[in-house]
């Protein structure tokens, strides 16, 4: 399966490695990257639903990344 990284700006925002580094959660149900904080729902990528994240909240997170 493949989508538009564009549809996640935390996945856009990540190393090559940091976005190899994923698994399945929830009865392979869904996608977790650790070291981005993300999930996405097998379901809404079939779906083709982009991340609901907040200007804000993406604004944290990637404030919070560059100060680690």
């Amino acid at each position: 399966m493949s989508f538009p990284l564009g549809w996640y700006r935390r996945l856009i925002q990540g190393t090559a490695a940091e976005r190899t580094n994923w698994r399945k959660i929830g009865r392979g149900t869904g996608i977790h990257w650790e070291d981005l904080d993300e999930d996405v729902s097998v379901e809404g990528l079939i779906a083709g639903r982009r991340s609901g994240e907040s200007q804000e909240s993406f604004r944290r997170w990637l404030e919070k990344r560059t100060v680690t």
